[in-house]
């Protein structure tokens, strides 16, 4: 029995690469799920409108072809009005980004072949989504959903840097921009409540609300995080000095950089969290999507999205 299917792709994705191997993509979708209807994205948002419509259709199974950022979009469109529409239809995923993050939680490999049996044979798994409410650069009020890690601070800097990039077709690895971010990168005080406890106002580098264990394109951040435990792994990253970060970056990547002492991690369902002042703009990304900044309150809605992996 062949379940009613929409695929998604972004053709852009990937740095355009999607585009270029669309056609293996294509044959091998036809091996493996038969029937599908298909359509391409060609501007931001429009994953959500294309997920949005088919589930409304009764779909079943949404397979998006892209990164992070597309799975982000797709993942909004499963919700309207802050609920679910339809809490049966599940999410699948074929691999095709600059970031695949999200994937890894889900063990769901890169391989093409490898990630449709996934699709097609592994069993649908509830898990966790996140919902954050922020201020758009516009300043206004804006709720969106995400399925990996959001983040305030350098994270979100970084993001913009990227993006910035790739419209010069300059090179744009996260770490790279990473580096170069954090050498002008100037600490803003926040204040941070995590499930109505107060934390002290700091100086802080980073703060990431942590659903999967990785982002930043293999950054294990929360490497002990669980897609279905019902808590966020925020991890906190207080104010380092230039030496002191660079000495200890490479760590991020092995996920032993819990035990610094300017790192902390908190569990919790809720975090709220405001620039100190105003004025100096905290920039949050979602999934690495950068779309607004501080103030931002973030909440986990238990086990309400279904999705094809492996937890």
């Amino acid at each position: 029995m062949f379940l009613k299917t929409q695929v998604i792709v972004n053709p852009e994705s990937n740095k355009g690469r999607t585009r270029k191997r669309w056609k293996q993509i294509k044959e091998a979708l036809k091996t493996f799920l038969k029937e599908f209807k298909c359509e391409f994205t060609e501007k931001p948002s429009q994953a959500t409108e294309i997920s949005r419509i088919a589930i409304k259709e009764g779909t079943e199974l949404i397979v998006g072809v892209g990164g992070d950022g597309t799975m982000n979009e797709i993942a909004n469109g499963f919700y309207e009005n802050q609920r679910i529409i339809n809490p049966t239809t599940a999410l699948g995923i074929v691999p095709s980004g600059t970031g695949c993050d999200f994937i890894r939680s889900l063990n769901i490999p890169l391989n093409l072949k490898n990630a449709l049996k996934v699709i097609t044979q592994a069993p649908s798994s509830w898990i966790d989504i996140g919902r954050v409410r922020f201020k758009c650069h516009e300043g206004k009020d804006q709720e969106r959903f995400f399925l990996n890690v959001a983040d305030f601070g350098i994270g979100g800097e970084v993001v913009r840097k990227i993006n910035e990039n790739r419209m010069k077709r300059k090179a744009s690895s996260y770490l790279r921009c990473l580096i170069s971010t954090f050498i002008v990168y100037k600490n803003k005080k926040v204040r941070i409540k995590i499930d109505d406890k107060d934390l002290p106002v700091e100086e802080y580098l980073l703060g990431t609300i942590s659903n999967g264990r990785i982002f930043g394109k293999g950054m294990k951040i929360a490497p002990q995080a669980k897609l279905d435990d019902g808590l966020f792994d925020i991890v906190l990253v207080k104010r380092m000095k230039k030496l002191e970060f660079f000495k200890n970056v490479w760590r991020i990547y092995t996920g032993s950089h819990l035990s610094h002492p300017k790192i902390s991690l908190i569990r919790g369902q809720k975090i709220e969290a405001y620039p100190e002042t105003e004025e100096k703009d905290v920039l949050i990304e979602l999934d690495g999507e950068q779309l607004g900044k501080l103030p931002a309150f973030f909440e986990i809605i238990p086990r309400n999205f279904l999705v094809k992996g492996y937890l």
